[in-house]
């Protein structure tokens, strides 16, 4: 599976420049590519990134978490989310589960990985349990 430059790129801005909140990415299965598709803007909020995955089709995601912790300190985890719902098709699930793990490495400095079936599994609440 190739991973487009963009994807990489549009990462390292989010990471370094901030300049989005969340990024949405999907396998172009004609081209056999992981490409971006949905950028979200640095005040978008997580509901504006979940309301972006679609219902059935699978998706990897990173999202920029902001959160105070305990100590009251200002911080940001960046998150992979592996999204692939229980009703995509078996194939794209197949598809998306096998290039997981080359795709997640091209992403230099994700902090927790998220795999989710359903938004449950990936609400706020998770997130931020998993943040702290």
């Amino acid at each position: 599976m190739a991973v487009h430059d963009d994807c990489k790129l549009k990462f390292l801005e989010l990471k370094a420049k901030r300049n989005y909140r969340f990024i949405v990415f999907k396998i172009e299965e004609k081209i056999q590519q992981v490409i971006v598709e949905k950028l979200g803007g640095p005040e978008e909020t997580y509901d504006d990134f979940t309301a972006s995955m679609p219902a059935n089709e699978c998706r990897y995601a990173v999202f920029d978490f902001d959160f105070i912790t305990d100590e009251n300190c200002q911080k940001s985890k960046i998150f992979f989310i592996s999204w692939s719902p229980d009703t995509s098709r078996v194939r794209s699930k197949m598809l998306y589960a096998s290039s997981k793990d080359r795709f997640r490495r091209e992403l230099d400095g994700v902090q927790v990985e998220l795999q989710a079936t359903d938004p449950s599994e990936m609400s706020l609440d998770i997130i931020k349990g998993r943040a702290l």
